[in-house]
């Protein structure tokens, strides 16, 4: 398919087969989904009515090609070549090569002969006979008219005319046109298709002590693989045994390698680093990251833009009215003005003439490439960089946004615990952690281990041996034996009520008051001192919060339900000053609506979770992480740890949009220039199905930039 107007037209006449209940055609992949009873040998002989072939891509799908068209991979001229309708069309250029060369460009040399007419009707033929097959099928089958009639009717109008250079010309070019927009679009498609390319077809799984090397489909929940270094990962999973740095740039975007230890997480398309891993299989194939990734991508185009939207309703109805503008421009001025029908003499173009030169001029192929091509370019960038737009239309709502709300738990935050402070009583702070660590280590709740990650990050976890006879004691806190010696971890309203901790209980109140959580450590029934931990800022959140505000967004507001201590000093931590705290989720959707009446487009990023009201009555809802819940129910995902990826979304999602308008403003233009040279007599068809080539080469080719759009800063 050369455009999206070829998409519309197949779904068309396919849809109004009988059984056939609905009927999609994606442009972005080329897939086309049928609906009803039909049989699949009726949708093919449909589709190749209308001019196109069907190839199977699996199993259960199908995707729709130009006849005989191969992969763009291969290269622009073996594209060409290998397409029978772009062979005859290259072989038309050269029978028409003399006609233009005497007749249109050197016609002072008088050198002209019957023969060239003839050439260049023979090329008109040759290259128009595929154009005028679809243009009568597509009359025949849909009702309706399509830009091939219009190139069709104005070739035949010239060649009646007399205009034999001219009607060959016009064939050519259009064909080879046609041709190329189709290259640059299968371009785009495969860069799409391109993720599918990311994860391995095949895995070595360890089964009863052996490895053995299978397909990835038959890889199960459980399953234990092994990745040697250099290797893509063929699955998701959790490492089981060995460490090393593995770069998850195809997937959430990271520019540098994350290491990876016994317990992380990892997931398909990564690609290992220098040690070997086994790896226990959490998902299987068709419900991997990357997996969901190429799905929801694939889909992006049918959650159309509404530029979009609007280009498509206006090509509609856009060519039906070219047609009757033309026959008033061929018949008004000769009957009301007495003006030439019929060119009256050489270089003097008739009414007919301009009419049918309308109809090259008006091809809207430019105007109706544009768009889909730019944001299926935008859409496959974002992806690669680990940015997930659910659809043209998110991406253009994002483009718009001028104020974004922020949950603060997991989102500005790393909704985990972490020590801030370690005060002792009577000893070094590092001895401290180190004894609460020795208790600690035997329990998994969130603040033990933040205080076993202390210990371990500032080297003293192993000072003193794993606590004997722990006991995690209700509304108390947790006990252990070290070294003999009885150590007691507990809340302070515990230790108020059993252990004196006077020196520092009004330090320990301040603490509480900032939002953090203590936990005081009594040695052999003596206080020995508190551990404060609090959910810690992303590293990255002050600097995307700043980046954000030098592109013009604000406010800048956080939401949550934590309650206002701990919220303003997150905020203060990031750089926030509009802080909403002890909100319920309804309260949440109250403030992202009145942010949109204040402000109009708004942004609301969270977990793609618990803020999944507050998601869905923003203009455009964020969802941060790769679970499935936060793929399935926001607008944009991010699939990186952190903010980071936010910055870029909406610089991409800019520069797609502005780079939108600017195609649609240039198709229009030189729309209207040739409209005017044309009724003045000075535009020649030729000239005017050139211009529009170009114009449409130049439009895609500006869209595909976006494939290439600079990488996000690691």
């Amino acid at each position: 398919m050369d455009c999206a107007d070829c998409a519309r037209s197949i779904e068309k006449g396919v849809a109004r087969l009988d059984e056939v209940e609905a009927a999609a055609l994606n442009f972005t992949t080329g897939t086309l989904s049928v609906r009803g009873p039909v049989a699949a040998e009726r949708v093919v002989a449909r589709v190749r009515e209308l001019g196109y072939d069907v190839e199977a891509a699996t199993s259960d799908e199908r995707r729709v090609t130009r006849e005989g068209s191969p992969p763009a991979s291969t290269g622009v001229l073996r594209y060409l070549w290998n397409q029978p309708d772009t062979r005859a069309a290259l072989i038309a250029a050269l029978l028409v090569l003399p006609g233009l060369l005497f007749d249109e460009l050197l016609p002072g040399l008088g050198i002209t002969s019957p023969v060239f007419a003839a050439m260049s009707v023979l090329a008109m033929v040759v290259a128009g006979l595929p154009i005028a097959r679809s243009a009568v099928a597509a009359l025949r089958v849909n009702r309706e008219i399509t830009i091939n009639l219009l190139m069709t009717i104005a070739a035949v109008g010239a060649v009646i005319i007399g205009a034999y250079t001219e009607a060959g010309l016009v064939m050519v070019l259009f064909a080879l046109g046609e041709a190329l927009e189709g290259y640059t679009a299968a371009r785009a498609r495969d860069a799409i298709r391109g993720l599918s390319a990311l994860a391995p077809t095949e895995a070595i799984v360890l089964r009863d002590g052996r490895e053995a090397r299978v397909p990835v489909a038959d890889l199960r929940v459980g399953d234990a693989i092994v990745v040697r270094p250099g290797e893509r990962l063929p699955m998701d999973g959790r490492v089981l045994a060995g460490a090393s740095a593995v770069d998850q740039a195809p997937i959430t975007g990271e520019s540098r390698p994350v290491d990876k230890a016994p317990g992380d997480e990892v997931f398909a398309g990564s690609v290992n680093g220098q040690g070997t891993l086994e790896i226990g299989v959490t998902a299987v194939a068709e419900d991997t990251t990357i997996s969901r990734m190429i799905r929801l991508v694939a889909e992006a185009q049918e959650r159309r833009a509404p530029a979009q939207r609007f280009v498509d309703r206006f090509a509609r109805v856009y060519t039906p009215a070219v047609i009757v503008v033309a026959l008033l421009v061929a018949i008004v001025p000769p009957l009301l003005f007495d003006a030439p029908f019929l060119d009256p003499a050489p270089g003097v173009r008739g009414w007919l003439y301009r009419a049918l030169a309308l109809l090259v001029v008006a091809c809207p192929c430019a105007l109706v490439i544009s768009t889909p091509v730019t944001l299926i370019s935008a859409i496959s960038n974002g992806a690669r960089h680990g940015v997930l737009f659910k659809g043209g239309a998110f991406l253009e709502a994002l483009s718009g946004v001028r104020a974004i709300a922020f949950d603060k738990t997991g989102t500005l935050t790393r909704g985990e615990p972490v020590v801030v402070e370690v005060a002792s009583a009577c000893s070094a702070g590092d001895d401290l952690l180190a004894l609460a660590a020795a208790v600690e280590r035997r329990s998994e709740h969130p603040l033990a281990r933040a205080v076993v990650a202390a210990a371990e990050a500032r080297g003293v976890a192993d000072r003193y041996p794993a606590a004997a006879d722990v006991t995690a004691n209700s509304g108390r806190g947790v006990s252990g034996q070290v070294n003999g010696r009885l150590v007691e971890i507990g809340s302070h309203a515990w230790f108020d009520d059993n252990i004196d901790h006077l020196p520092h209980c009004d330090a320990i109140r301040a603490a509480d008051a900032r939002g953090q959580t203590t936990v005081l450590i009594s040695h052999d029934g003596d206080y020995r001192g508190y551990i404060a931990l609090a959910d810690a800022p992303r590293d990255d959140s002050a600097a995307a919060l700043a980046e954000l505000r030098q592109l013009g967004l604000g406010p800048l507001v956080m939401l949550t339900g934590d309650h206002a201590a701990t919220a303003e000093r997150i905020a203060a931590a990031v750089g926030l000053t509009e802080v909403r705290a002890g909100l319920l989720p309804a309260d949440k959707v109250r403030a992202v609506e009145a942010l949109r009446a204040e402000h109009g487009a708004v942004a609301m990023i969270g977990d793609g979770i618990n803020d999944t009201p507050a998601l869905a009555a923003a203009s455009v809802g964020i969802a941060m992480g790769r679970a499935a819940q936060a793929l399935e129910t926001a607008d944009v995902v991010l699939l990186g740890d952190g903010l980071r990826q936010l910055p870029f979304a909406v610089r991409l999602a800019r520069a797609a949009m502005g780079t939108v308008r600017f195609n649609v403003a240039l198709s229009i233009a030189i729309k209207l220039i040739f409209f005017v040279l044309v009724l003045l007599g000075s535009g020649s068809m030729w000239l005017a199905v050139l211009a529009d080539v170009g114009t449409s080469l130049l439009v895609t080719a500006n869209g595909m930039r976006l494939l290439r759009w600079p990488r996000l800063n690691g």
